[in-house]
């Protein structure tokens, strides 16, 4: 079977402008040749791609379906043909997602959007709260950076660990500031900082295995929540140390360590495949790595 790579564009076209006129403004072609070739495309794949639904056209279940793909395909194939230029950021003019715990976001977000507005002030930064549910949307590219905890399993996602910060208990201070024995933090009220509404995690597994249960009173689905929580019920919340400490700040709470060992949390910067070589992604990769490094220290090191 021989195939017209240029369907391929001029679909991308059609299902990310919604209509024939706009598809054909696009491409710099005219709305008949659009036509004939949206025709084209209805024969080779057998749907009708977009229905007229009154006055707009409506894309069919299976356009719906591939519009990821397609684009993507689109992309992929324009950098592989694309001659490999300098990059040049004074004329950068890109959008940039990241998809980041709201702790990270408040630690390293300011730097990061002050050193993007310095050296690339044609670039925009879109700052995402971490989704509820997993998604494709790292794999698919409509996502370009996520920084977690969690190694990604799909092998169209390229990752590397930035470091380590560890868990550290928070809590107001009592004016004696002394440290919680395993049975006090255990018989505290905690708050579960969890983005889907889990009220245990490997923190209880741990004090199972001395004999113990956390008393666990709520969970909330970002730090800042979480932290106001604690402050309303003198609770205590379970945090990494140096990706919360600027937050932990603002509510006016003090950290100590835990009462137990505790392997540290590992800090996962994680991008699509298809971006991996892109100059630009290859800066800003780049850029998130020095803030890191700038505004959490050395994560590989424990604090003492």
């Amino acid at each position: 079977m021989q195939l017209d790579l240029n369907l391929l564009t001029a679909l991308d076209a059609l299902l990310e402008e919604g209509s024939v006129v706009g598809a054909a403004d696009r491409l710099n072609l005219s709305a008949p040749a659009m036509s004939r070739t949206l025709g084209r495309i209805r024969r080779v794949t057998g749907d009708q791609i977009l229905v007229r639904t009154g006055r707009s056209m409506t894309p069919t279940p299976y356009a719906v379906a591939v519009r990821a793909d397609v684009h993507r395909l689109v992309q992929a194939a324009g950098a592989l043909l694309s001659p490999q230029r300098t990059l040049d950021l004074s004329t950068l003019d890109r959008t940039f997602t990241v998809q980041f715990h709201d702790a990270i976001t408040a630690a390293i977000g300011p730097d990061l959007l002050r050193t993007l507005l310095v050296e690339a002030p044609g670039v925009r930064l879109r700052l995402l709260a971490e989704s509820g549910t997993d998604t494709d949307d790292l794999r698919r590219g409509r996502v370009d950076l996520e920084v977690g905890a969690s190694e990604p399993a799909s092998p169209e996602v390229r990752s590397e660990i930035l470091g380590q910060d560890r868990l550290v208990v928070v809590r107001q201070p009592d004016g004696r500031h002394r440290r919680l024995t395993i049975e006090q933090y255990a018989q505290a009220r905690h708050v579960i900082v969890s983005r889907r509404g889990r009220l245990r995690d490997p923190i209880d597994d741990m004090l199972r295995a001395e004999g113990l249960a956390r008393h666990v009173v709520a969970s909330a689905p970002t730090l800042g929540t979480a932290l106001s929580l604690a402050v309303a019920t003198k609770g205590v919340v379970t945090v990494p140390e140096r990706t919360s400490a600027s937050t932990v700040a603002r509510y006016g709470l003090r950290s100590w360590p835990l009462p137990f060992e505790v392997p540290p949390a590992p800090m996962i910067l994680a991008w699509p495949q298809l971006y991996d070589t892109d100059p630009a992604h290859v800066w800003f990769r780049e850029q998130v790595r020095r803030v890191v490094r700038t505004v959490v220290g050395d994560p590989m090191i424990a604090s003492e």
